[in-house]
């Protein structure tokens, strides 16, 4: 983990830390479960970011204007949350065409955000396909 991107993380109160982390574990295993290649970790507006050759960024964070809440940042240009709303609106929160809002005293449908995060990595391959190949 880069130093900065280390420091953000634990800039976190210990409850928040522990599901970021969880959240990074899981944005990394689904680009080495698919063997995506190397995860370009960093800050980008102050969140962390992770991106791969091919795909779109992604970023996580949590702000204490809204201490209840985490969200999964995309690229606000790209269709990807309008593609996200179709296929798991019955699961997720949304702001925008920005971002998926998960709650903190709530599990998040890891199965679901799996794939939101494996569409998101083969961005740039499939954004030709409908609903992204989903």
């Amino acid at each position: 983990m880069l130093t900065n991107v280390e420091g953000k993380f634990d800039d976190y109160p210990d409850e928040v830390k522990t599901i970021m982390l969880g959240m990074r574990e899981l944005i990394l295993s689904v680009a080495q479960d698919n063997q995506l290649g190397a995860v370009e970790e960093s800050l980008k507006w102050g969140e962390p970011s992770y991106y791969v050759k091919g795909g779109s960024p992604i970023r996580i964070d949590w702000k204490p204007k809204a201490p209840d809440q985490y969200c999964f940042y995309f690229n606000c240009k790209s269709k990807l949350v309008d593609i996200f709303r179709e296929l798991y609106s019955d699961q997720f929160e949304f702001e925008g065409n920005r971002a998926i809002v998960l709650r903190l005293n709530q599990d998040a449908p890891l199965n679901c955000l799996r794939h939101c995060i494996e569409i998101a990595m083969t961005y740039q391959k499939n954004k030709h396909l409908p609903l992204l190949g989903a």
